[in-house]
């Protein structure tokens, strides 16, 4: 079995403006630069045959290239109760693109033409900056209210990677499979 994801592989000036913002909260596991990524669609925990499957299908695909930008910042919570979150993940926002919109519709449909089951969350395009297990709601607010202004020129991207992941022993290991050139 292998646990697959499909991405795009931020370029290192994309990531250095995320590192940035790395910092001034405490009760938070940052992601590693090297794991930086924007997640297209989510594959899980598959066996080899499936894994070329997806493969096959993502070779198939014909897309455009685009123009990436950050776009503010925000967080996802999870459980907890009388407005504590239990959990949450701190993120940077993806400003809006029509090319990579319809990319991500493409992955999708390929990879349910493939056997896959449909994704049940909306796609949201973001970049998971860390995970957040127990800091005081106001210093949560607080580092938001410094960052959601967030906004950068867009950088061209021309390709999207199908990433494997491993558990590490402080963080995943991704590993890029296969890249896909976008035209």
């Amino acid at each position: 079995m292998i646990r697959l994801f499909v991405a795009i592989d931020l370029p290192w000036t994309v990531r250095e403006t995320l590192v940035g913002l790395c910092g001034g909260l405490t009760g938070v596991r940052w992601t590693a630069p090297e794991n930086l990524h924007l997640t297209l669609r989510f594959v899980g925990e598959v066996r080899g045959d499936v894994a070329d499957e997806v493969d096959c299908a993502l070779q198939a695909l014909r897309g455009r290239r685009f123009g990436l930008a950050l776009s503010g910042a925000g967080v996802f919570e999870r459980g907890g109760h009388r407005g504590t979150p239990r959990s949450a993940n701190l993120w940077a926002g993806i400003a809006r693109d029509e090319r990579l919109e319809h990319l991500q519709a493409k992955i999708e449909t390929a990879l349910q033409r493939a056997g896959l089951p449909a994704e049940r969350r909306r796609f949201q395009p973001h970049v998971t900056l860390a995970r957040v297990d127990a800091v005081p709601p106001d210093a949560l607010a607080a580092w938001l209210k410094a960052h959601n202004l967030l906004r950068t020129e867009p950088v061209e991207i021309n390709s999207f990677t199908l990433f494997s992941s491993q558990h590490g022993p402080d963080q995943p290991v991704y590993t890029p499979e296969v890249t896909y050139e976008l035209s």
